[in-house]
């Protein structure tokens, strides 16, 4: 079982992404209001397709972990993030195994820390 299927119950979709290209969110125009430009969604909202999804950053670093052939599923860690913050919690057969997950969480688009404090070695 991988990380997304283990951590969030889904299948990797077909067009999934570790770093896609966001969509456009549609503001609705107000009545007698010009145009608006589309907002753009924070990186650490961007789900798997590019589209908004509140747990974005989360799941992509589980898919990254996922399409690296050196990190198995380590059943007994958990990825979160609180905002841009990528949290891996529970515990790591080795610092070696910790050292290459945050390396792969740090490289997806819209991590600006990795918090390993709830993560021990064991």
């Amino acid at each position: 079982m991988g990380w997304l299927q283990r951590l969030f119950g889904m299948e990797k979709p077909q067009n999934a992404e570790v770093n896609p290209t966001p969509q456009s969110i549609a503001q609705t125009p107000s009545t007698n209001a010009a145009p608006t430009a589309t907002q753009s969604i924070p990186p650490e909202r961007l789900g798997l397709s590019g589209e908004y999804d509140q747990s974005g950053l989360a799941k992509r670093v589980a898919l990254a972990f996922d399409e690296d052939p050196q990190l198995d599923d380590v059943n007994t860690l958990w990825v979160a993030q609180t905002g841009s913050t990528v949290v891996l919690k529970g515990k790591v057969p080795s610092q070696e195994i910790l050292n290459k997950m945050i390396s792969v969480a740090r490289s997806v688009n819209g991590t600006t820390d990795v918090d390993t404090n709830q993560a021990t070695i064991g």
